[in-house]
């Protein structure tokens, strides 16, 4: 079997309520992908995005200063909501429980497994390499809603450049080698360091442009930045 992992950002399952249209349209489309050809299986990984940084926020702002692994909880839940979500709109396509232990044995029989955070130390980005690693995978397609790694912060500095590719060494020293919860970076650093250590390579890439995610699963001519070239 041919499998992928799709690190599906909450942002864009969930901005600040479930996206039906963005959903439908995904829906679909790996819908078709998966008819193609017999062969091929998707891994579905879904985050927390806009609902569990809410959250976080809350709690921030109702104590003042909380504990980091409450924080990755409050986080932890929110993907579990959304992985539930997709799970429910794959339906029979997909298997029937939700995977929230990367690490035990896990039944994978129909095309679509879905799976969702795990514990406390880093971000739902560090479970796909987990099962990438369990159902050898060797590509990560990380979809959000950022179109290109730049060189920088774009928000914050105008100098700042996409990229087409970069190589992990390249890309952990700019987005460091420590977790912090509600941490917005193209793809956690602990998942980093585990992805550059199995080889792997991560696609990131604008989830909403559903036809690009398509090309990209197809091994066709994409837009977004090559991780581990």
């Amino acid at each position: 079997m041919i499998t992928t992992v799709l690190s599906l950002g909450g942002s864009i399952v969930a901005p600040d309520r479930p996206d039906c249209k963005f959903l439908s349209s995904f829906k679909k489309a790996v819908e078709e992908y998966l008819k193609e050809d017999c062969t091929r299986r998707l891994i579905i990984v879904t985050g927390g995005g806009a609902p569990a940084r809410i959250y976080q926020n809350a709690a921030k702002e109702v104590c003042g200063k909380i504990e980091d692994g409450k924080l990755d909880w409050l986080g932890i839940r929110s993907t579990h909501l959304n992985g539930e979500l997709v799970k429910a709109i794959f339906q029979d396509m997909a298997e029937d429980h939700l995977v929230t232990n990367p690490t035990e044995d896990i039944t994978f029989t129909k095309r679509i497994l879905v799976a969702a955070g795990w514990k406390p130390g880093f971000s739902t980005d560090t479970d796909a390499v987990y099962l990438a690693e369990k159902f050898g995978a060797k590509l990560i397609i990380n979809l959000s809603n950022i179109a290109k790694v730049y060189t920088d912060d774009p928000k914050k500095n105008p100098e700042a450049k996409p990229l087409d590719s970069i190589s992990w060494n390249d890309f952990i020293a700019m987005v460091g080698t420590e977790w912090i919860p509600g941490k917005n970076t193209p793809f956690d650093p602990i998942a980093s360091q585990k992805a550059r250590d199995l080889g792997l390579k991560v696609v990131c890439a604008d989830g909403r442009q559903i036809e690009n995610t398509m090309k990209i699963l197809r091994g066709e001519e994409f837009f977004g930045t090559l991780i581990g070239a």
